[in-house]
């Protein structure tokens, strides 16, 4: 999972980084950094994010059944 697959999520989906950032607790500098594969995410910073936008934790997974057509 990198970052940039949620970036490309929320541009998808017209979630704006200030969202997220206030919702999660994450700085945006740092939310920033994350979704342009700048620093790594950490598990509590990725559950917070899939939390905030209502995925489930396995959603940006490379082999998730639903990038599959599952």
């Amino acid at each position: 999972m990198k970052g940039s697959d949620i970036k490309k999520y929320l541009d998808d989906n017209g979630i704006k980084q200030t969202f997220v950032s206030e919702k999660t607790g994450i700085p945006a500098p740092i939310l920033s950094m994350i979704l342009n594969n700048n620093r790594k995410i950490e598990a509590n910073e990725y559950m917070k994010i899939c939390d905030a936008i209502g995925v489930p934790l396995d959603y940006f997974r490379p082999c998730s059944s639903k990038k599959k057509g599952a």
